[in-house]
């Protein structure tokens, strides 16, 4: 209105004119500050030469005022000079928002910047309106009606303003009262179970149940419907929906009128479309039948089934929708499931987001999917597992297809990664009145200079205990995914274990190990370790020690004198190793589905100074029974037996049972054989199984945290082998027997961190033996703290 009376005052001079037109010879502006007279020339529909009249300038204001530019605008005419009066509209110099609690700063910043107020915008009031009503609207979804928005423009220098939006959120407004009206068949309390939304109750104040929001209530309608419709109510309708504030704006009353219909049955289920998969085929994912009682879920998951049947043979747009025909007086359903396949799609390029550590070349050969073939969904779910399984990439990789332009049929890939630790570094340096000076330091890398490649190096030199290892698998030998793993180690240990016992193991050694995928799960793997060792044990140290080194190898006696002898045993051994491998979790760290199963056989080949064998069997599985919560169940199963003229595995080939990666609860390695002297001597036989709920942890700690609570058993055994006696010197067996099997059960937490994997439990032994003055007891150990390596 203000613009059409306006324009209508600056006309009167044209008009009143005798000749009521003139031509323009020259124009001039004035008025401006910050505005250059370019840009108002630009919007001006005048130019130098035309002959303009009242309508003529009307038509000009109108173009400027358009443009949102200025307050005023005033023509007049000097001779055959067009002078535009102007008074610029001011230009926001700050903008500021106090008191909003409930939304961050920088999502209210951001969306009012759409809509035009920002720092440095030119400054109109009708925006500022249109903000508050904006603001409310936002917090009103939230359920806060009570919220107050103050406006504030302050005047500044140079044509600016100041504005400052006050924010007072109030409470959000609170479920008082929820009605479901119509309900016949089934009591508003079993309906409502899955609702969101709640009236008040004790756990409230933690689930924040009872909070009205826009959003959460067309969830609880859409769960409302789902809940008849699965349930064979297929004409149910919800009617009407009143949502009812309490004068003080702090109490919500909800009423849903619902129809519930009647209970249909399946008449007939068809397939129609183009089938580019036989229909057989799809018919297979269909999961409900004639004569089966109507259920919107069901149908829903076959048409999904069926989708991802097609994308696997690249019609990854492939709309399905199962449509239902209602027989009103038979109560019966006719289902119709439309194809429509469309184009098949082609991959043009994958990209990779958010790396730049690991080689491109390194991320391609896990990928499934090629490049120039049709998109399947399933190769690009398994490319993803790969990927993420990899130590260096955090779980929670995700990919998107985006249409080349011009192409329908061609779609480009991104995959989203993103980059993680690649490997554990630690170092020390100590001293201890045995040891004297300490040195330790361990590096483990699982992405070599950007190759993939697995590099592990370990220094651990004390006075009686010297480590040296270094390790390097390359993943990707050959293109088919043949991998090798070469290491050396040495150790020199002298393990003393009480003032006047010492045995000391020296043992030098090099592996070769290459493996072979045989499926997209399984793997075959075959090795090859050379090892010297030298054992020497003395008349302190325990009979079991003393005795093999005196029954293997080579023994020799060294006499030092004043009673000192040592003896021992040097021997050279050739190892063969092979081994089966089926893997399908989801990841390789805090998988949450798949299984793992491992065999691995070793033995001494004939002609070695000491000859023997090592089976191991390892299960690991996770049964989902939630998309949260999920069960984890791991076995491990070994023996080691002698060949041959030896009479026993070597002491280094022993199982040990107990601690944080055994059955918790029960002292590290203290379960089973004790030696002469009390200690754990360990044994040939291994059976330990541990059974875990995951607990769901928030997502921004899944990928690095694991709570659970869990079920131990197990224990080690000794089938003869070896010779053990009581604490009165008797001789005492430790044979298998499922009735000696250790159980515990507990809470434990799993925490990657850059040292390696933290593990801590806290369990509760459920069968310990206490012992006595002739059997050895149970060493217990409820809390257990243990660092290990993740990669």
């Amino acid at each position: 209105m203000r613009k059409t009376v306006f324009a209508l005052l600056v006309l009167l001079p044209f008009t009143s004119t005798a000749a009521e037109s003139f031509v323009v010879k020259d124009m001039r502006v004035e008025g401006l500050q910050r505005i250059s007279e370019g840009t108002v020339f630009n919007y001006l529909p005048i130019n130098i030469g035309d002959t303009i009249d009242g309508i003529r300038i009307g038509e000009a204001i109108r173009a400027l005022y358009g443009q949102n530019l200025f307050d005023d605008i005033e023509m007049r005419r000097e001779e055959d000079t067009l002078i535009i009066a102007v008074k610029e509209r001011p230009s926001i110099e700050n903008f500021s928002i106090d008191g909003n609690k409930d939304i961050k700063t920088e999502d209210l910043m951001e969306s009012l910047r759409n809509v035009g107020l920002a720092r440095g915008r030119t400054f109109d009031r009708s925006v500022l309106d249109n903000v508050e009503m904006f603001l409310r609207e936002q917090y009103y979804d939230r359920g806060k009606y009570g919220v107050d928005i103050q406006t504030k423009v302050i005047d500044r220098p140079n044509n600016t303003v100041r504005i400052t939006v006050d924010v007072k959120e109030g409470d959000r407004a609170k479920i008082r009262q929820v009605n479901i009206v119509g309900n016949e068949s089934f009591e508003e309390k079993e309906i409502r179970a899955g609702f969101t939304l709640d009236t008040a109750n004790w756990l409230s104040w933690i689930r924040q149940d009872d909070r009205y929001a826009k959003e959460a209530l067309e969830g609880d309608l859409e769960i409302l419907r789902s809940f008849y419709m699965d349930r064979g109510y297929a004409d149910f309708r919800v009617d009407s929906t009143q949502v009812a504030i309490s004068p003080n704006k702090k109490d919500i009353f909800v009423t849903i009128n619902v129809h519930e219909g009647d209970v249909y049955t399946i008449s007939e289920v068809k397939l129609v479309g183009e089938m580019v998969v036989p229909e057989q085929f799809l018919r297979s994912f269909i999961f409900t039948k004639p004569g089966a009682v109507f259920n919107q879920n069901v149908l829903t998951q076959s048409a999904e089934f069926m989708q991802f049947r097609l994308g696997e043979e690249g019609y990854a747009n492939a709309e399905i929708e199962p449509v239902p025909e209602l027989d009103h007086e038979a109560k019966e359903a006719a289902i119709t499931f439309y194809l429509n396949p469309q184009s098949r799609v082609y991959v043009r390029n994958i990209n990779f987001n958010g790396i730049a550590e690991v080689d491109d070349e390194v991320l391609r050969r896990e990928m499934r999917q090629m490049e120039g073939s049709y998109l399947s969904n399933s190769l690009m779910d398994r490319s993803k597992i790969l990927l993420q399984r990899l130590p260096y990439i955090e779980p929670g990789v995700d990919y998107r297809t985006t249409p080349v332009p011009g192409s329908p049929d061609l779609v480009d890939v991104d995959v989203d990664l993103e980059y993680r630790m690649p490997g554990q570094f630690s170092g020390g340096v100590g001293y201890s009145e045995s040891q004297k000076l300490l040195l330790n330091g361990s590096v483990v890398h699982t992405n070599f200079l950007g190759s993939g490649n697995r590099v592990a190096l370990e220094l651990n030199s004390g006075r009686f205990q010297k480590l040296y290892s270094l390790s390097h698998t390359d993943p990707y030998r050959t293109m088919d995914g043949v991998h090798r793993t070469l290491s050396i180690n040495y150790r020199d240990i002298t393990q003393f274990t009480s003032a006047a016992s010492d045995f000391s193991t020296t043992s030098a050694g090099a592996t070769v190990d290459y493996g072979y995928p045989i499926s997209e799960f399984q793997r075959l793997s075959f090795g090859l370790t050379f090892q010297h060792s030298e054992l020497i044990s003395s008349t302190n140290s325990t009979r079991q020690a003393q005795d093999w080194v005196a029954n293997n190898g080579n023994p020799f006696i060294e006499d030092f004198g004043n009673g000192l002898v040592f003896s021992g045993s040097e021997f050279d051994t050739v190892e063969l190793v092979a081994g089966w491998s089926y893997d399908s979790r989801n990841r390789s760290l805090f998988a949450t589905r798949g299984t793992r199963q491992q065999f691995f056989l070793s033995a001494a080949v004939p002609g070695s100074d000491v000859e023997y064998y090592q089976a191991r069997f390892n299960f690991t599985k996770y049964f989902p029974i939630t998309p949260k919560w999920v069960v984890r169940l791991n076995t491990e199963l070994g023996i080691s037996e002698a060949l041959g003229d030896t009479t026993a595995a070597p002491p280094y080939k022993q199982f040990f049972g107990g601690g944080p990666q055994s059955v918790r609860g029960f002292k590290e390695s203290y379960l089973g054989p004790r030696d002469s002297f009390g200690r754990p001597y360990g044994g040939n036989a291994l059976v330990a199984s541990q059974l875990e709920l995951i607990i769901p942890l928030p997502d921004k700690f899944a990928s690095q945290a694991r709570a659970s609570i869990f079920y131990d058993v197990g224990n080690v055994f000794n089938t003869g082998e070896v010779a053990f006696t009581d604490k009165l010197g008797s001789p005492i067996e430790y044979k298998p027997d499922l009735d000696e099997l250790r159980t515990s059960v507990g809470i434990g937490v799993q925490w990657l961190a850059p040292l390696g994997l933290f593990r801590f439990s806290y369990a509760l032994p459920l069968n310990e033996y206490t012992g006595n003055d002739r059997y050895y007891g149970d060493e217990i150990e409820r809390f257990q703290f243990s660092i290990g390596q993740a990669f």
